[in-house]
């Protein structure tokens, strides 16, 4: 059950991070990994903060670490890029 939720807490969190960074456009495979990669990003930068600091259900929570931490990902991406490409 622990896989399963981390694929949907990933594939939800890739999928809003994707949305936020619209001149990326990845496959459905690509945004759940950058979810899963970010709820590591996440939870590594912000641990529990979230759940404690607004009171939130444990998946909402999850939610929202594994997108601020795929937004870091893309985020040093886009940056990676621009500089690559000037």
């Amino acid at each position: 059950m622990g896989i399963l939720v981390t694929i949907l807490v990933g594939a939800v969190a890739g999928w809003l991070a994707d949305l936020v960074f619209k001149r990326f456009s990845f496959s459905i495979w690509l945004q759940i990994l950058i979810g899963i990669a970010g709820s590591f990003v996440g939870s590594w930068v912000l641990g529990d903060d979230l759940q404690v600091m607004f009171d939130l259900p444990d998946l909402l929570a999850r939610i929202l670490t594994a997108f601020l931490g795929a937004l870091v990902i893309l985020g040093i991406v886009a940056f990676f890029k621009s500089r690559q490409n000037s």
